[in-house]
């Protein structure tokens, strides 16, 4: 009897599968399962928690009910059938098309890509069947099921049209669940679409379809500023960077020629950290000594001036001495197609070999591309590491493993070279388990801001280690390591929590300390050299590049860099953040209120004093406005310094880093300057000393490395 009604109520399901609105409904439930299975079996959207896996659950069914849905206001039955149809072929297309390139480039197809398809298709050529799986045919097994049972009258063709109000109704719930989609999306992740920090967030949010729409609006928006641009639109630019160019200093230029440049990213690392105490400990011993070492430039009046963009922001200064932009990421919006004259490209035509150290996935803000166009030679990202189970933080490997592990890359690239380390350990919201450290926090009743002091601590530690390292293999004698903080990890709305820490009462902090916490560390370190000293100069991270190039003996004055040398007396000290507020040695600008860095007061300038400000501001607007249109619109392709020959990103393939490096050391045989074959083809990396518990290198307090100036800063 039970069986019966069950089987009653299955035919009046099925039968209801005969109207137009039980077909539609069939036809999403069924794209929606077989996107869950790209979600959970092809893609990786690293859920990291129930809501989460909630959010991804939902997110294919507001944009299938909306697309679907447009076929009910079709009043024919033979548009209504024919219609539904293509759009579901044409998704299920999307869907697969993404399912291959996801296996092959761990990414998500954008519209420029599906647009010159023809360069996908060469890099897929004759791998396509083996990214091919069995469980393939789940993606195209539901239409031809439909088609079968329609061809066979299980399913009947409806010649009623439905009502217009019940398909406007269709179509709103689908903006309703887009809408609740969005929101929940917003609320586990903010700024999710201005911020667009990688490709596989926004599926993960609020799925393919609403992607693809999403990156075609601003992929059109884009191809509509470079179709209209003009080599013309050069000459103000030009006009500005020449005007403002700094000369480099007579004593320091060249100081750091032929050396390797090793640069070490600190992730969400400020200023105030170095040489602070907390209950009566060093947070960054490791990093105080090197701040004061003589073998090291520091600067103390160092800021970030990263927009939305934040790490991927000062990437983009560091790399190209231009602006990040206004809103999103450089990396992430522009990254794919743009023109640069970027620092690895410059120093891979120097003879330099250039590559990056990062435990995260390439995909993340764009790097696997935007690194190609930027000139580097090797990415090693996290699927280099071994990043399972507690390895791995939320952002990538532990910065421990990241200098451990990174050594057997390190030692068979070609010198002298170009590279750079990206930690993450420090990173907001500062988790890091008990026994990668037992640093005593502060208790200041804020858990981000006391666990912040821990993972400082850490990376410090970690970077000791690095340092031991080149030390012990030679590499520290003969190279520049700069260190430098990307961006705040404190945010302004934690900052009360801090000020008792830093000797400012809670209820007397303003914007004013909030601009004064934007300072991040900045050090030029030379093991050997004897010269270094503790800087005063206002500067921000767009001059670093021109800075950097002339201690390396590169003249700067032929590219177009909005930032000048720090060392440089011509240098303007005027520090200009992306929101148009601004730095300078005699006062601050926070939302066009002016305070006196002097009194800590707001003032109102009038006369000179006005017309010095006016000027400042002036100059912080056309810089950011012209950085903008430079490279919105794709200017640097009219642009051809003597001697520099442009990128080709084509040449350049992250798969097989070591293998390439390894093949070059034996083409090159005795003539390679690798460490690895200077060191008689024998492995650097027993030379490599830590104590991460990851590794099970546990070591007592006795057998720690110690810290001096000679073994772990001079370099001797």
């Amino acid at each position: 009897m039970k069986e019966r009604n069950n089987l009653e109520r299955f035919k009046k399901i099925w039968a209801r599968t005969g109207t137009r609105m039980g077909f539609t409904t069939l036809l999403v439930v069924l794209f929606w399962l077989k996107t869950l299975v790209a979600y959970f079996v092809d893609f990786k959207l690293g859920l990291s928690d129930p809501f989460q896996f909630l959010i991804v659950l939902l997110n294919p069914i507001a944009t299938t009910i909306l697309l679907f849905g447009l076929a009910l206001y079709l009043k024919r039955a033979r548009f209504f059938y024919p219609f539904i149809f293509l759009i579901d072929i044409l998704n299920s297309l999307l869907l697969y098309i993404n399912v291959i390139y996801f296996r092959e480039f761990t990414d998500f197809m954008t519209v420029s890509t599906m647009l010159g398809y023809s360069k996908v298709d060469q890099g897929l050529s004759g791998s396509s069947l083996a990214l091919t799986s069995p469980h393939d045919i789940l993606y195209w097994l539901d239409l031809v099921i439909v088609i079968v049972l329609m061809l066979t009258r299980r399913i009947y063709i409806d010649p009623r049209p439905v009502n217009k109000r019940v398909a406007f109704a269709v179509t709103s719930v689908g903006l309703l669940a887009f809408s609740v989609n969005l929101t929940l999306g917003e609320m586990d992740r903010p700024q999710l679409l201005t911020r667009t920090f990688d490709r596989t967030y926004v599926v993960k949010y609020l799925g393919l379809d609403a992607f693809t729409v999403y990156d075609g609006i601003k992929s059109g928006h884009t191809s509509e500023l470079r179709s209209h641009a003009k080599k013309s639109e050069l000459s103000g630019i030009l006009k500005y960077v020449h005007g403002n160019y700094a000369a480099p200093d007579k004593d320091l230029y060249g100081v750091a020629k032929k050396k390797n440049v090793i640069i070490i990213h600190l992730e969400s690392f400020q200023q105030f950290l170095i040489n602070k105490k907390v209950n009566g400990q060093e947070v960054t011993p490791f990093l105080n000594k090197l701040y004061k070492s003589k073998s090291t430039y520091s600067f103390d009046n160092f800021f970030h001036e990263v927009g939305q963009g934040k790490t991927s922001d000062a990437e983009t200064m560091l790399e190209t001495g231009t602006y990040g932009l206004s809103q999103g990421s450089l990396f992430t919006q522009l990254g794919n197609d743009n023109t640069f004259q970027a620092a690895p490209a410059i120093f891979n035509q120097a003879g330099y070999t250039s590559a990056v150290f990062h435990g995260n996935v390439g995909s993340f803000w764009n790097r696997n591309n935007t690194y190609k166009n930027l000139g580097y030679q090797y990415f090693f990202d996290a699927s280099y590491y071994d990043t399972s189970g507690d390895k791995s933080l939320g952002y990538g490997l532990k910065d421990k493993l990241l200098f451990n592990d990174s050594v057997k890359y390190l030692q068979h690239l070609q010198q002298p070279f170009y590279v750079k380390y990206l930690t993450v350990s420090n990173h907001f919201p500062f988790s890091l388990d008990s026994e990668d450290s037992t640093f005593k926090t502060p208790d200041t009743g804020d858990k981000t801001v006391d666990n912040y002091f821990k993972t400082a601590n850490y990376l410090d530690q970690s970077i000791q280690e690095f340092y031991h390292y080149l030390n012990k293999s030679g590499l520290a004698k003969n190279s520049l390591v700069m260190i430098y903080g990307d961006h705040y990890g404190i945010s302004n709305s934690s900052n009360k929590s801090l000020a008792k820490l830093l000797g400012v009462n809670p209820d007397d902090w303003n914007d004013y300390n909030n601009a004064q916490l934007q300072r991040v560390p900045l050090m030029f370190n030379m093991p050997g050299y004897k010269k270094g000293k503790i800087e005063h100069t206002y500067g921000g991270e767009v001059d670093v590049l021109p800075t950097l190039l002339h201690l390396m003996g590169m003249n700067s004055k032929k590219y177009l860099q909005f930032g000048t040398d720090l060392f440089s007396k011509q240098h303007n000290q005027v520090v200009a953040f992306r929101n148009r507020d601004w730095e300078s040695p005699g006062y601050t600008s926070v939302d066009d209120t002016i305070y006196s860095n002097k009194t800590q007061q707001v003032i109102h300038p009038t006369g000179k004093l006005k017309a010095k400000i006016d000027k400042m501001q002036a100059h912080v607007n056309e810089g950011l406005s012209l950085s903008d249109s430079l490279n919105n619109k794709n200017l640097l392709r009219f642009y051809h310094p003597k001697g520099f020959t442009a990128v080709d990103p084509s040449d350049y393939n992250y798969s097989d880093g070591l293998q390439k490096a390894e093949k070059l050391e034996k083409k090159l045989g005795l003539k390679s300057t690798s460490l690895f074959s200077r060191n008689g083809d024998k492995s650097t990396q027993g030379l490599y000393k830590t104590d991460a518990p990851e590794l099970n290198h546990k070591q007592t307090d006795s057998n720690r490395i110690k810290i001096t100036n000679q073994d772990d800063t001079s370099g001797k």
